[in-house]
């Protein structure tokens, strides 16, 4: 490890203590449009003064960044789109990510990317990389799929950032079979403690045809300390590869049933009551496969925020991952962020990286560390009918 991404790693894995600034961001990655990322409750940030948990500097964090990276390709620009609703209401957003990050073992012991040079693909650069992604967008809800690093890194680099978070590892993990390996893959969820309060959070093992099977997802229930309004977060990963579309069908059928539980519980059973929720996954169906039509046609009444990118707003993005495997290229949209569009807008999405920013080489890269882009959404509570 580089001087540079070693003292990266030693500042963000500090704890600190004894501030209770809220964290922005460098006005480098503010648009003149966006309103203030945090709406920090003053009663929580004193009682954090004595915490050992206190949010560190991101512009400190972000030079770190840029300094463990310095021989990278520059930073690659992405851009938010804001959604006209045709109204003045002021909203305070909500910020979610989602992300595929590439599990360590499975990108150099399983996957074969295999026009991604070696070097690209060592923990200390691909680290650097995921955090100061992090880092550039401060999201208030951060939803990851194939996380093999969450204990010695994710976990406690993000607390020292100021959010809590829970993990759900695959049970049999192919992150196992890699030599070296830093244990099982899995989904993990975080949140800003200054922005939600925890609820309850549950782990659910999917099943297909009531068959329990290896893939998972962490479901979290969060209320906003500003607003008092409640949302529920979903994090999954469903199963890959073709010819494998019935199985996620029926693990996505499985995920929709707990769900609308959930929702139904959390409204006291009175279907009248609408609660708001987001479903945040690597879902490894493209469009036209059922698991999204079923989705799409829930009852729970759910749209993919990732539709307003397009002109006519009901088409996914060309691609969400683009890849060279040694089995050929594939560039095809996986990832979705899903939203009930009854209680939620969406106000902003950060637009897609092109071909030429992608290179011919495709992701990962020196310059990108996943084979998946991540998604981002500005959202808002809509008004209580």
């Amino acid at each position: 490890m580089g001087g540079g991404a070693t003292r990266l790693y030693n500042t963000l894995t500090q704890t600190f203590s004894g501030s209770s600034s809220p964290l922005s961001l460098p006005p480098s990655y503010l648009s003149p449009h966006q309103p203030a990322l945090t709406n920090l409750d003053s009663d929580f940030c004193l009682q954090q003064k004595n915490s050992p948990v206190c949010p560190l500097d991101p512009v400190e964090l972000l030079q770190q960044c840029e300094e463990a990276l310095r021989d990278r390709p520059p930073h690659l620009q992405r851009n938010f789109v804001y959604i006209d609703h045709g109204d003045d209401v002021a909203s305070v957003p909500i910020r979610v990510m989602q992300w595929n990050i590439l599990a360590q073992a499975l990108g150099v012991g399983v996957d074969n990317f295999v026009r991604c040079p070696l070097e690209a693909l060592s923990w200390s650069r691909r680290r650097s990389l995921i955090l100061e992604e992090i880092l550039a967008y401060r999201p208030h809800i951060l939803c990851l799929q194939e996380v093999d690093h969450y204990y010695d890194t994710f976990q406690p680099v993000l607390a020292n950032l100021g959010y809590s978070s829970h993990f759900c590892p695959k049970p049999w993990s192919p992150c196992l079979n890699v030599e070296g390996n830093s244990g099982p893959d899995g989904c993990a969820l975080f949140f800003d403690e200054s922005r939600f309060e925890l609820l309850d959070s549950v782990n659910i093992r999917l099943s297909a045809m009531m068959i329990p099977t290896n893939q998972v997802a962490v479901v979290t229930t969060l209320r906003c300390r500003s607003s008092g309004r409640c949302v529920c977060v979903a994090a999954t990963h469903l199963k890959a590869r073709s010819g494998w579309e019935w199985f996620r069908s029926a693990q996505g059928s499985d995920l929709l049933w707990h769900l609308q539980n959930l929702v139904q519980e959390l409204g006291g059973g009175n279907s009248n009551v609408k609660v708001p929720l987001l479903i945040c996954g690597d879902f490894n169906a493209v469009p036209s496969e059922e698991v999204y039509r079923r989705f799409a046609t829930s009852p729970l009444g759910l749209d993919s925020a990732y539709k307003k990118l397009s002109q006519d707003g009901v088409s996914e993005p060309e691609y969400t991952t683009w890849k060279i495997r040694g089995t050929g290229e594939c560039c095809c949209t996986l990832d979705y962020i899903w939203y009930t569009k009854d209680t939620l807008r969406v106000d902003a999405v950060l637009d897609m990286l092109d071909e030429k920013q992608i290179g011919p080489n495709r992701l990962p890269s020196y310059s990108y560390p996943s084979d998946h882009l991540s998604l981002i959404c500005d959202f808002s509570f809509r008004e209580k009918e």
